[in-house]
């Protein structure tokens, strides 16, 4: 009996990672493969480019959806948010949903030279103009980058996140050095297609993590950097 009691401890030794059989090693666990951040924003991309107008438009309607209903929770205060470009999700019917709530909805101008985003309030798409980039901004005055510490949640572009709350932009930097602005205890959901939440995603010290993402069919999904949505 001492001999089979002192067989099972080694066995179970072995199992558990320890040393004690050495004819039963134990098994490394594999590693989750990450690929590089243009590799995978080129796949995302791709993806997105493959959705068609309804499957874009049910997603918008999805999110919208739960987005307005999560904000519900959120106390009062400013959302700061962003205009969808191309085949990001997202709508205006999103925002005008905050806006018709009585929230105030600031959305960002890209700045001159590399930093931190400003913020203008967003008054319904007739204050909407062009921007660089391509982009459409607020016509309406600049409130400047420290406007974000007003927001009680800040809805953030992305290609994909991880449950770790890794967030993989377009590789711009301008949310990586906004974020970090935010006041403590501010939600920043990521706006996501159903599949961009991914078991990792490669990430850099300077890259700012998200508390939770939205995404169409899933809904609201609290990431584990912070615990909170």
């Amino acid at each position: 009996m001492a001999e089979h009691g002192s067989g099972a401890r080694s066995s179970s030794n072995g199992a558990n990672g320890g040393t004690g059989d050495p004819r039963n090693p134990p098994v490394p666990r594999p590693a989750i493969a990450v690929p590089d951040k243009q590799t995978l924003r080129t796949r995302l991309l791709a993806a997105r480019r493959a959705l068609t107008a309804p499957q874009r438009a049910q997603a918008a309607e999805d999110l919208r959806s739960h987005v307005l209903e999560w904000a519900q929770d959120r106390p009062d205060g400013p959302v700061c948010a962003y205009l969808p470009v191309g085949a990001e999700p997202g709508s205006l019917d999103l925002l005008d949903g905050l806006r018709a709530t009585g929230r105030s909805v600031l959305l960002p101008v890209v700045p001159p030279r590399p930093g931190a985003l400003d913020w203008a309030p967003y008054r319904g798409a007739d204050s909407l103009g062009p921007g660089p980039l391509g982009l459409r901004e607020p016509t309406t005055p600049r409130l400047g980058p420290a406007a974000l510490r007003t927001a009680v949640a800040v809805l953030v572009p992305a290609l994909a996140a991880d449950r770790a709350g890794h967030r993989l932009g377009r590789g711009g930097g301008y949310y990586d050095r906004t974020l970090g602005g935010s006041a403590p205890g501010t939600a920043l959901l990521a706006l996501l297609y159903d599949g961009e939440l991914l078991d990792a995603v490669p990430a850099d010290a300077h890259d700012h993590p998200v508390t939770g993402v939205a995404m169409p069919t899933a809904g609201i999904v609290v990431t584990g950097n912070i615990g909170r949505a």
